[in-house]
């Protein structure tokens, strides 16, 4: 069924954009697809492969709401039926840092190593906490990434829409999850004495958050293309996921590894490497200053998170054809 564009885009002007509709939640939902000339012509400079990945990119934009739509939906089929319904995206996270508390904090005796010394505010409780509720977010979307196409199959095969709006949708859902956890974490904020500064708000947070959301979308265009050809992939993320977790400084401070002597040069400079080290130095900055990343783990991290979603999207539009075939 045809539509009009928005007054946005002049009539005269649609040539190679494409417009549509859909019946999506009940709702009829405008789809759009490429750009105009009137907007191709600010890449009149860029190879075909530049303009091919703006285009890819503003039709993501153009088809938002429908991106709205399938993280609304998520989170109504996750909580239907549930007597606690969003509560539960915060007594989850609350059980996990009490069962890590007890086990790393009062058995292991964790609490040394916590950045700024034992007497750091919040001590190890907060310091759990402002780990474990990123990597939920992290978590979730790791193991939901190779089914993003697959669970999603029948729109794909009947909406023309960018497929990249799929795994969006994935990683912007677990963000929307995160955000509901925020009021846990402020509670314990508040009750262990807490402290954050300008810096830990206005700089380690929003980037965490960015480079997060970059390496997490990065790595669920990957897993979720690869998955529909090989479905070995879902196995393979079950232990990634489990490897991480303890590889990326979320329950034990990066110091008691990077600071000991019991680990090889070569094991720490692996230990660093790890992208997912750095994001979570910065989740926790934002409350412990001294755990702040230097320039090195920074670097990693930023430079990791791009060149995963580099290496996501050219792997997602080259077997695009054969995923679509396989659906």
């Amino acid at each position: 069924m045809g539509h009009r564009p928005s007054s946005a885009v002049p009539s005269a002007a649609i040539d190679r954009a494409q417009f549509g509709a859909a019946v999506f939640g009940g709702r009829l939902v405008r789809i759009a697809w490429y750009v105009t000339p009137a907007r191709s012509r600010k890449f009149q400079n860029c190879t075909p492969e530049e303009v091919a990945v703006a285009s890819r990119a503003l039709a993501v934009w153009q088809n938002r709401k429908v991106v709205s739509l399938l993280v609304r939906r998520d989170l109504k089929v996750k909580y239907q039926k549930s007597i606690l319904g969003y509560a539960w995206s915060m007594l989850e996270p609350l059980a996990m840092a009490g069962v890590y508390f007890f086990v790393f904090g009062l058995i292991f005796n964790t609490n040394r190593g916590v950045p700024g010394g034992d007497d750091a505010p919040g001590g190890y409780v907060l310091f759990l906490i402002s780990g474990l509720l990123p990597w939920l977010w992290f978590s979730v979307a790791l193991n939901e990434a190779p089914k993003a196409l697959i669970s999603h199959a029948k729109l794909i095969t009947t909406m023309k829409v960018p497929r990249e709006i799929f795994p969006f949708a994935v990683v912007s859902g677990k963000f929307v999850d995160y955000l509901f956890t925020w009021p846990v974490l402020l509670v314990f904020v508040f009750s262990l004495g807490g402290r954050t500064s300008v810096q830990g708000l206005l700089v380690w947070l929003p980037l965490a958050i960015i480079v997060q959301f970059a390496f997490s979308l990065g790595i669920t265009l990957l897993l979720s293309s690869v998955n529909v050809l090989v479905r070995d992939v879902e196995r393979v993320v079950r232990i990634l996921n489990r490897v991480l977790f303890y590889a990326s400084a979320i329950i034990i401070p990066s110091a008691m590894v990077l600071e000991s002597d019991t680990f090889p040069t070569w094991f720490k400079t692996l230990y660093e490497l790890n992208p997912l080290l750095g994001i979570f130095k910065m989740h926790h900055a934002v409350w412990y200053p001294a755990d702040a990343p230097d320039a090195f783990i920074l670097s990693t991290s930023v430079g990791g998170a791009i060149i995963t979603l580099i290496i996501g999207y050219v792997t997602f539009r080259r077997l695009e054809t054969s995923v679509l075939k396989e659906l």
